[in-house]
């Protein structure tokens, strides 16, 4: 286990519409407001997302099982933005429901908003993070600088 002591810096609320990327949209404003390191929630709904539901045996390097989500889903969950050189690499798992059924995953691409999902972005400061590739582990790994 290793940790760091920061702070809390800006906070940013964000409002995403019908169609919008939620990835993408959560990159461009980390790049535009240059923030190396930060957490956020989302709340709203998803219409789209390509999502892993865990690995298909606990090994590692993961095999994921992949799923694909369609159809209006409301949606609540938690995610991290660390950098990889200059690539953000967001990590965000979520609840996604639909009439009763809840879908727990790992949120990775092709994600589209279902009417409206909100984001509330904290930019974390006063420590060095990243996000670079684990080999061993075959994902991107939090490390601290």
């Amino acid at each position: 286990m290793e940790y760091r002591t920061g702070s809390i810096g800006r906070v940013l609320t964000i409002r995403f519409d019908d169609g919008d990327d939620i990835l993408e949209g959560l990159k461009t404003i980390v790049l535009d407001e240059d923030i190396a390191n930060a957490w956020f929630q989302i709340l709203g709904g998803v219409r789209h997302a390509t999502v892993v539901t865990g690995p298909k045996k606990p090994v590692m390097p993961p095999d994921p099982v992949w799923c694909e989500v369609d159809g209006a889903r409301e949606v609540v969950g938690n995610g991290s933005i660390y950098m990889d050189g200059e690539e953000p690499r967001i990590h965000l798992h979520a609840a996604m429901g639909h009439h009763g059924e809840t879908l727990t995953a790992c949120i990775r691409k092709n994600t589209k908003v279902y009417l409206i999902l909100e984001v509330l972005l904290f930019e974390l400061i006063g420590f060095h993070a990243g996000r670079p590739w684990f080999e061993e582990g075959g994902f991107n790994k939090l490390t601290f600088m």
